[in-house]
């Protein structure tokens, strides 16, 4: 039999978000959480961060845990409350994104990070996500992926759940639909 501090004591589900670096950087020579240090289309994936962080289930307690991660070219993959500096030159294509993962391994990282999560959603350009499908290692059933249709059929074969990338890079429609889905989730 369980005592009443037990019956109302429940695990949190451990959702992670993950997105690339911005071009703007909202703080210039200073060390700044990864979290504040990004601007730009950032701006998105960060908010989606703070409305999950924030919400509450339907008796006022937090409905999950939250972890917020960046790909970044100068660091490789970084948590969101780790301290970094701004840099010079921002990965922005194809070869920018193999030669970062050539030198910071986010790809192995980033994959490896997400098995303790029962949720991530993974926001990235298509040809970074192209090369998480290319490595293989994201673990199937978790992930939600905010990308091109031309990986619908993919994510589909993995049991991850697909969402067309709109906005910046979540958009409106996207977001509602990813906190139904870990409140359905947490529930």
């Amino acid at each position: 039999m369980s005592t009443p501090v037990y019956a109302e004591m429940k695990l949190d589900k451990r959702i992670l978000i993950v997105t690339n670096d911005s071009t703007v950087f909202l703080m210039r020579n200073r060390i700044a959480s990864a979290f504040e240090m990004f601007g730009g289309r950032v701006t998105e994936v960060k908010n989606l961060v703070k409305r999950l962080d924030t919400a509450v289930d339907e008796k006022g307690r937090k409905l999950c845990d939250v972890s917020f991660g960046v790909i970044t070219t100068q660091y490789g993959f970084v948590p969101g409350n780790y301290q970094i500096t701004d840099y010079a030159d921002v990965m922005s294509d194809k070869a920018g994104y193999i030669a970062a993962d050539e030198r910071r391994h986010f790809v192995e990282q980033t994959s490896f990070l997400m098995k303790p999560f029962d949720k991530v959603v993974l926001c990235v350009p298509n040809d970074m996500f192209q090369m998480f499908l290319d490595r293989g290692e994201m673990p199937d059933g978790t992930l939600i992926a905010v990308t091109s249709p031309r990986f619908k059929e993919a994510c589909e074969q993995h049991g991850w759940t697909w969402m067309e990338r709109k906005g910046a890079r979540v958009g409106d429609a996207n977001a509602d639909e990813i906190e139904r889905i870990v409140r359905e989730l947490c529930s």
